[in-house]
């Protein structure tokens, strides 16, 4: 192949978010959406989704996919594959242009061709090579109050929020989020995908929390053990299900 070739292939790594979803109902999708991200075009600034179905329940024998790919296109996500389906939803969804994919492949980074082996020269030994560690993941800080209306998205970084989230006032991040003050609107962590991802705040009176995109509400308020008090949210393995949990945080 040469740079004057009409095709040419090359490897490269995409940011492809994984999608968890438990049901195919674009009205329920709907809702749900809304509430992750208020049904903002530009929440996800043309990024790339798998849709995994791997643990929905009751899916149906046909499925409106160019409504489910517009859904997410007006958040600014493209669905570009799925997974986790059924034999038949398989095929349908491939013919409307979203094939599957395995779980191998949300993983896999293109690898170059090994070179061909040189002849061996043997030489003296050499002190070992000291291998710097990697860097560590990126922080943002917040440090100024989040007014209701106000939403800040810590993309690629754990967040660390000093100031007030007021009510209608939103927080995200792809990493951890750590508020060192009242919570009272929405905060999002592992907005990516990353179920290891929890929220700490000093003051619990949230209005919404979420983890790698499986929330809570607290229409009725926050139980009266947790309200205005720390508290922790993560994920938690509850037979072959994750469930969300709030739980206290003792500080002392």
């Amino acid at each position: 192949m040469t740079k004057d070739s009409l095709i040419q292939f090359k490897g490269t790594s995409l940011n492809i978010i994984q999608t968890l979803l438990r049901t195919t109902d674009p009205a329920k999708l709907h809702t749900a959406l809304a509430e992750l991200t208020g049904n903002s075009p530009d929440f996800f600034e043309d990024e790339l989704a798998v849709l995994d179905f791997s643990n929905a329940e009751d899916l149906p024998e046909s499925v409106d996919w160019a409504q489910i790919s517009k859904l997410f296109r007006s958040s600014g996500l493209t669905v570009v594959a799925t997974r986790g389906l059924p034999e038949a939803l398989t095929r349908a969804a491939t013919a409307a242009g979203l094939p599957p994919v395995g779980s191998d492949a949300m993983s896999r980074v293109p690898r170059a061709k090994a070179p061909e082996p040189a002849p061996t020269i043997v030489e003296p030994p050499q002190p070992a090579a000291v291998v710097a560690p990697e860097p560590a993941p990126r922080t943002v800080t917040l440090d100024k109050p989040l007014r209701s209306g106000q939403r800040f998205y810590a993309r690629g970084s754990d967040l660390i929020v000093t100031a007030m989230i007021s009510a209608g006032a939103e927080v995200i991040a792809d990493g951890h989020i750590h508020i060192y003050a009242p919570l009272r609107g929405r905060a999002l962590a592992g907005a990516s995908g990353d179920q290891s991802a929890r929220i700490f705040t000093t003051c619990m009176e949230a209005e919404l929390v979420s983890v790698a995109g499986i929330y809570r509400t607290f229409e009725a308020g926050v139980a009266a053990e947790l309200v205005r008090q720390p508290a922790t949210v993560s994920l938690v393995e509850e037979g072959s299900e994750l469930r969300l949990n709030v739980a206290p945080l003792a500080l002392r």
